[in-house]
């Protein structure tokens, strides 16, 4: 017999492949009921069975059995356990491994959202968990209701806690959803900032209509309330609700309009024929390495269609002042703020799924929805380029077409 056959249990022995996950899942569940006993022989300083020394004062807390078996849910499959009971307390014992009336990990409750993102029906939510979990997960209608209303409670909470850090960029932009029983359809303002440090973060996902000035003014006095700073620049498109929001607040920021918007807008003014041609001297523009060659580059688009699509060319020309805004920004940043790219890609996967699903019963529901997506698509941001130059910026510092101002230096000095 070699040494290996010699230690093998008969427990092992018995597993093979097929069997690996079941048994896996055992050792885990057995894990975890010890866990649960070795937390009350901490609580009770002794090990269950053991007699107290001679001279040990007896204490009131003893143990008192286990309650009935429990499915608990975890990202690795369900579990059965019992939780110990505990008597003699002045307060009722609470586990801080397995809380009362919790059936499934925090892990598990993020699966929703993602299924959400990746496409999935909610009617499908409870096959689709059953077949991750096992048969036996605590999962069911109402269960998931119940992690939504549990959504819309940690989305109220987030919508009340402080900001604290020093905002440099802030990028704003609405989304539209389908809200299945209103007639029109509901913007979903969204804000994501850039700190000082590099980070970005979701700052607000509110409902509002039509994206208004009094919807974005309602939007940004809450973040003022809770403590944000004016940014130093601001990237949105060129819904004017925002634009004025910002004048009434007095907020004396740089305002950067979005330029695939900006491309957009132009080329609807184009025959279809005419597109492919003229995107391309489009994309040129914001693409200069200083601002006076976008002007003439911008001049260049005019004179070839202003002949014959005039309209084009006003759509192109108006608002120029916050079309070139970044220029008076670190080169460094450009890509982050030609564009509300910063909004526009974590929604990209979003409106595919709103779009092909309407799930959406009522506003408020989409807004926590939504919201707890951006919060898993937060995850992955990444920092801006170049953190080391968000301090000057915050600061105050000039730059021209992207270079820092000597007159900066002169003041330091």
């Amino acid at each position: 017999m070699t040494h290996a056959q010699a230690t093998t249990t008969p427990e092992v022995a018995e597993v093979s492949f097929r069997t690996l996950e079941t048994f896996a899942r055992g050792q885990i569940q057995s894990w975890l009921q010890a866990l649960l006993e070795e937390e009350v022989d901490e609580l009770l300083g002794r090990r269950r069975y053991q007699r107290r020394a001679a001279g040990e004062p007896a204490r009131p807390a003893y143990r008192n059995g286990h309650g009935k078996p429990r499915r608990l849910a975890l990202s690795s499959g369900t579990l059965s356990v019992r939780r110990p009971r505990v008597r003699g307390l002045e307060q009722r014992f609470e586990s801080r491994i397995l809380p009362r009336f919790r059936r499934h990990s925090d892990q598990v409750g993020d699966l929703l959202p993602e299924l959400y993102l990746h496409g999935l029906a909610e009617r499908d939510f409870e096959l689709a968990l059953r077949g991750l979990l096992g048969a036996g997960a605590p999962l069911s209608a109402s269960s998931i209701g119940r992690l939504k209303e549990r959504w819309q409670a940690e989305y109220s909470a987030w919508r009340q806690r402080p900001i604290e850090g020093e905002l440099v960029y802030l990028w704003a932009d609405g989304i539209y959803v389908k809200a299945g029983l209103e007639k029109e359809k509901a913007a979903l303002l969204v804000v994501i900032g850039a700190f000082a440090d590099g980070t970005k973060q979701v700052l607000a996902v509110e409902a509002g209509w039509r994206e208004s000035k009094d919807s974005w003014l309602g939007v940004l006095r809450s973040l003022r309330e809770r403590g944000l700073t004016p940014p130093r620049l601001v990237v949105a498109d060129g819904a004017l609700g925002l634009w004025a929001a910002l004048a009434e607040l007095g907020w004396t920021c740089a305002e950067q309009r979005c330029w695939n918007h900006k491309l957009m807008n132009v080329l609807d003014a184009l025959p279809r024929k005419e597109q492919p041609a003229a995107r391309e001297l489009l994309r040129r523009i914001p693409a200069a390495d200083t601002r006076a060659e976008a002007e003439q580059r911008r001049d260049a688009f005019v004179k070839r269609y202003r002949d014959r699509h005039p309209k084009a060319c006003e759509t192109l020309t108006r608002d120029w002042e916050r079309m070139v805004a970044f220029y008076g920004f670190p080169r460094e940043h450009w890509k982050h703020l030609r564009t509300s790219n910063v909004i526009e890609s974590p929604f990209h996967a979003v409106r595919l799924r709103t779009s092909a699903a309407k799930r959406y019963k009522r506003v408020d529901c989409a807004e926590a929805i939504l919201w707890k997506l951006l919060l898993v698509a937060e995850k992955t941001f990444r920092k801006l380029d170049a953190t080391q130059l968000l301090p000057s910026v915050a600061a105050g510092d000039s730059y021209v077409d992207g270079i820092k101002s000597k007159k900066n230096a002169r003041t330091a000095a």
